[in-house]
C-alpha cells in the first residue's frame, strides 16, 4: 500500500454498522424510519374502510388523491421531523412511495386504489431483531409494505442477524368481514356498540389471522395486542404463537372506534404507562400494571380538535400519540402545551413538533415511524402474575 493510500484510508470516517435491536417504545433511540405524505389518496371503498368526506369533495364513494398543498404541509413536516431526529444523531430512513392510485388485485378480489406510506408503524413491527410485516385487514393496504422493501432489504443486507419476517398474507375475500358492518354498528347505542367491542365483534370475523402492527405495544418480555377494527382474535393468537418468549396479552378498551393501541395505552418509561382515559381499561390490565409497581398516569385533554380538520379519519387524542427519543426526553406535537407541561412534571424533557398537517394522511409522531435500533436488551417487567395474565 502507498502511502497515499494509508492516508486516505485513515482519513475516512467510520462506518456506523447497522443493528436491527428495539425491545420496547424507551429505550435510546439509535435509527427509524419515517414515513411520507407523498401519493396519498382518500381510499376507494371496501368492506372494512368507510370514507365519507362530503364538504371537502369526497362523499361515500369517491375516492382520489389527497390534495396538493395539503400533502405538501405534511412532507414539510415530515421532513423537518426526520432532520430534527438526524441532528441528535438518530439515523433515518425513508419509504419508497408507490403510486398509490393504482388499482390493485388478488385472484380473490379487485380494490380502485391503495392508501399511503405515511403512517409505518401500521405496517412493521421490531421486537429485538426481527421486523416482521404485518398482515393489514383493508385490501387497499395489502401491498403497502412495497414502500419499506427497499429499506428492509438494506437492513438486510447489512445486518447478519437481523431477522426479516413477514406474516401470511391474508386472503381478505367476503368471508373476511361482516356484511353490512357499518350499516348495522352506526345505528347501535353506545352501550351496545361498547359490548361489541368487548367481544371483538366488529367488522372482521376470524376466517384468517388479521392485525396491524400498531395494534401491538412492547414492553419488554411483554408485549399487549389491542383487539380492534383492524385486528382479530385470530391475529392475536398469530402473534402469541410466533413470540413464544414473550407473553402475548389480548386486551380491549372501551372504545367505540378501536383502531391502534397507540393513542390510548402509551409506553413512557419503565414504571410508567399514559392512558387515554375516554378509553377505560380493563380492571384485570390496571392490576397487572399495578401489582408490578407501574402507575398509570391519565393524559390531559388534547390541546385542540383542529386534527378534526379536512378528510382527516384521526381522533384529537392524536396529542398521546408520542414519540420517545430515551427514558427522558419525549417528542410531542408542538400545540399540545397542556400535555407537555404534563409531561414535564412527570420528569421529561419535551420536544415540541410540529405535526397537525400530517394527521390527515394517517397518525401522529409515533404513527409516523417505526424503531429500527433501540439501546438495550430484553427486560422482564412484568415479574408478577395477575388474574388471567
Amino acid at each position: 500500500m502507498s502511502t497515499l493510500e494509508r492516508v486516505s484510508t485513515a482519513e475516512q470516517a467510520p462506518v456506523e454498522a447497522t443493528r436491527v435491536n428495539s425491545w420496547n417504545g424507551w429505550d435510546p433511540l439509535r435509527h427509524v424510519i419515517v414515513g411520507r405524505a407523498t401519493g396519498t389518496v382518500v381510499q376507494a371503498p371496501e368492506p372494512a374502510v368507510r370514507r365519507d368526506f362530503p364538504e371537502d369533495g369526497f362523499p361515500l364513494g369517491t375516492w382520489g388523491p389527497m390534495p396538493e398543498e395539503m400533502t405538501a404541509e405534511a412532507n414539510e413536516q415530515l421532513d423537518s421531523f426526520a432532520r430534527l431526529l438526524s441532528s441528535r444523531g438518530i439515523r433515518v430512513d425513508r419509504p419508497t412511495p408507490l403510486d398509490f392510485t393504482q388499482r390493485v388485485s388478488t385472484p380473490d378480489w379487485e380494490q380502485e386504489s391503495m392508501f399511503g406510506c405515511m403512517p409505518p408503524r401500521d405496517v412493521l413491527l421490531t421486537v429485538g431483531n426481527e421486523i416482521l410485516e404485518a398482515t393489514m385487514s383493508y385490501r387497499s393496504r395489502w401491498f403497502e409494505y412495497l414502500a419499506y422493501r427497499p429499506v428492509l432489504q438494506s437492513l438486510f443486507e447489512s445486518d447478519p442477524d437481523m431477522r426479516w419476517e413477514a406474516a401470511p398474507k391474508p386472503r381478505l375475500t367476503d368471508e373476511s368481514y361482516v356484511p353490512g358492518f357499518w350499516d348495522t354498528y352506526n345505528t347501535l347505542g353506545l352501550g351496545e356498540q361498547l359490548d361489541k367491542v368487548a367481544a371483538n365483534d366488529l367488522v372482521l370475523t376470524e376466517k384468517e389471522p388479521l392485525f396491524d402492527a400498531a395494534d401491538v405495544a412492547r414492553f419488554g418480555k411483554d408485549l399487549f395486542v389491542q383487539l380492534s377494527l383492524v385486528t382479530n382474535r385470530q391475529g392475536y393468537e398469530w402473534l402469541r404463537r410466533h413470540f413464544p418468549e414473550h407473553r402475548v396479552h389480548a386486551i380491549t378498551f372501551t372504545n367505540t372506534h378501536p383502531l391502534h393501541i397507540d393513542a390510548t395505552w402509551v409506553p413512557l418509561r419503565p414504571g410508567l404507562v399514559l392512558h387515554n382515559g375516554e378509553r377505560l381499561a380493563t380492571p384485570e390490565l390496571v392490576k397487572y400494571f399495578e401489582v408490578n409497581d407501574w402507575e398509570v398516569v391519565e393524559a390531559v385533554q388534547p390541546a385542540s380538535w383542529k386534527h378534526q380538520m379536512r378528510l382527516s379519519f384521526c381522533t384529537p387524542w392524536l396529542s398521546v400519540n408520542l414519540l420517545n427519543l430515551d427514558p427522558n426526553t419525549l417528542c410531542v406535537e408542538a400545540e399540545e402545551v397542556r400535555l407537555a407541561d404534563q409531561l414535564v412534571g412527570l420528569g421529561f424533557d419535551v420536544v415540541p413538533v410540529p405535526f397537525r398537517a400530517v394527521a390527515p394522511f394517517g397518525g401522529g409522531l409515533h404513527c409516523a415511524t417505526v424503531d429500527i435500533e433501540r439501546d438495550g436488551v430484553l427486560e422482564d417487567y412484568f415479574p408478577r402474575r395477575a388474574g388471567r395474565f
